[in-house]
């Protein structure tokens, strides 16, 4: 069966580096789903505005492979420790397919405005289905070796004058962004400036013992 994408996503991420790792990371932080011509249809979202979160089936477009990997290296264990790659959520998949929780924040005709996406910038969707709290919440899951990681935040240094260039609903993202700490998680160099670009602006910053420092936003 060929599956084809039903929308993509629209958002401020136009290359990987600095989407957030998860879905729900960057709270604050809004993209808009728009569906493709085919799929263009009002009727197809009657009653959606009664759920509040949507799960997201998707492409890793910038993770393509020839070659199956049964094997992956996680950067939050250090880019150095395999583990089974059905055991993660890494891009590099047999089919490439993502899969995120949004909260939907409201519908604008055929178009979902939605929070926490993970997404980058055109990324096609291939299904949208609601989120089922009385099904799928489960309170005593266990979260293999990303629980160690659930609470890691890194305190962030700026010039409010830098913040200030951002365009004002840009700048609760940006902070959530930079708080996850979006370095691939093997570099530790306090030294190394880092960028990535977000809403047209280049963000540079750098990090030493779990403090980020803001550097510019040109």
């Amino acid at each position: 069966m060929i599956i084809k994408p039903i929308a993509h996503i629209e958002n401020d991420f136009t290359k990987k580096f600095g989407i957030p790792r998860q879905s729900r990371i960057a709270k604050s932080l809004l993209s808009k789903i728009v569906f493709e011509d085919e799929f263009n249809d009002r009727n197809a979202l009657r009653g959606i505005e009664e759920y509040s979160h949507l799960w997201l089936i998707w492409e890793f477009t910038e993770a393509q492979k020839d070659k199956f990997s049964p094997t992956v290296r996680p950067p939050r264990l250090g880019g150095n420790t395999r583990v089974g790659v059905f055991a993660t959520r890494s891009p590099n998949r047999p089919n490439n397919l993502g899969l995120s929780l949004v909260k939907l924040e409201r519908v604008e005709n055929t178009v979902l405005v939605v929070s926490g996406a993970d997404l980058m910038n055109s990324t096609p969707i291939y299904d949208i289905k609601p989120y089922l709290p009385g099904f799928e919440a489960i309170p005593d899951a266990k979260g293999g070796f990303a629980d160690n990681y659930t609470d890691y935040t890194l305190k962030i240094t700026f010039d409010q004058k830098l913040l200030c260039k951002l365009p004002k609903e840009k700048r609760a993202p940006l902070l959530d962004i930079l708080a996850s700490d979006p370095r691939p998680s093997y570099q530790n160099d306090p030294e190394r400036i880092y960028g990535f670009e977000y809403a047209g602006f280049e963000v540079k910053f750098k990090v030493e013992d779990n403090i980020l420092t803001l550097i510019d936003i040109m």
